[in-house]
């Protein structure tokens, strides 16, 4: 029944598309970039479909690919995990982290090959999930990362970084003339009101004007929502801490940086007394160290973009009078 799935290639698809490059996704797998281009290129041809656009810094998914994406990455997960809670629980080189699907992408994955060189021997398993994981009801997580409010009640916690939400935008979005810039946003689940929203934002940079005719670009996940800002569909309102790479990058960048909103606290939990586990403890002490080079690289970033506005006050508003963005 399963025998003509072209299983590698659907692998290679998933991490190509999770990481958003074909050189992070070889890393990931263990193989060259044109190993993965090539996987690629073969389930391309077999389903008759482009799933990828090549573009200058990297790739794209088209409609088609994130369609299969969403697909194929829900079910690889359900696999991973069940797989996960099979495995042996006294694998004392191993230990299994859930987080949301954009913080593992944008951020954790991407920081991963450093705790790999520091701990050769150590294996990091990652589920993700847009709910907050139950610790004393699964067993087989040995640490959560999560955004939250409030402390998650009866957990060992570990404070890692703060967040705010401002406004991004591509070099490839169109900001000149007559050109209308969609708002990309993300659908939150969570009941209740969402403090950083459009509506919040713009009251807060004085554009309620660009509320009453707005072209909204709605996702359910905050990663698509980015790759769709940096593709250049438009501006995103997205949080700081998972926007840092694609800003340092060159691929996006704040507009507006002076206007933020307070965001949530990233944090991680796991059951009392497992954080004294060795290869818990182990990555409990690295991410506190990368969540202090991340506080460190904002307040530099932040520091370089107040110092460009100050040299020329016209870049805090992207060069206005040469750029000219416009909402509708």
């Amino acid at each position: 029944m399963f025998s003509k799935i072209p299983l590698t290639s659907l692998r290679s698809f998933e991490s190509a598309a999770r990481l958003s490059s074909f050189k992070a996704a070889a890393i990931e797998l263990f193989v060259t970039p044109s190993a993965i281009s090539h996987q690629i290129k073969s389930l391309e041809h077999w389903l008759g479909l482009l799933l990828f656009e090549r573009v200058a810094k990297g790739v794209t998914l088209t409609t088609e690919g994130l369609d299969l994406y969403k697909n194929i990455h829900q079910h690889f997960s359900s696999i991973n995990q069940s797989l996960s809670q099979l495995r042996s629980q006294t694998d004392e080189n191993a230990i299994t982290v859930t987080t949301t699907h954009a913080f593992a992408s944008l951020w954790l994955i991407p920081r991963l090959g450093d705790f790999y060189r520091r701990h050769p021997t150590m294996q990091v398993n990652i589920i993700t999930s847009k709910t907050q994981a139950d610790l004393h009801r699964d067993a087989s997580i040995d640490v959560a990362i999560s955004s939250v409010f409030e402390e998650v009640p009866d957990t060992y916690q570990l404070h890692l970084m703060d967040e705010s939400f401002q406004a991004y935008t591509s070099y490839r979005t169109p900001l000149s003339g007559e050109t209308r810039s969609p708002l990309i946003n993300v659908r939150w689940e969570a009941d209740g009101h969402n403090p950083f929203d459009w509506t919040t934002w713009c009251q807060a940079a004085g554009h309620d004007d660009w509320l009453a005719n707005a072209t909204f670009m709605e996702y359910d996940d905050e990663h698509h929502a980015l790759q769709a800002a940096t593709s250049g569909y438009g501006m995103v309102l997205a949080s700081d801490v998972l926007a840092v790479d694609s800003v340092t990058r060159g691929f996006l960048t704040p507009y507006k940086p002076e206007v933020k909103l307070t965001g949530t606290h990233y944090v991680s939990a796991c059951v009392p007394g497992r954080e004294r586990n060795p290869p818990v403890r182990d990555f409990l002490d690295w991410l506190s160290k990368e969540a202090s080079k991340h506080l460190v690289l904002q307040r530099l970033l932040t520091e370089s973009i107040d110092f460009s506005a100050h040299k020329n006050p016209l870049r805090n508003d992207r060069n206005q009078s040469m750029l000219k963005l416009q909402i509708y």
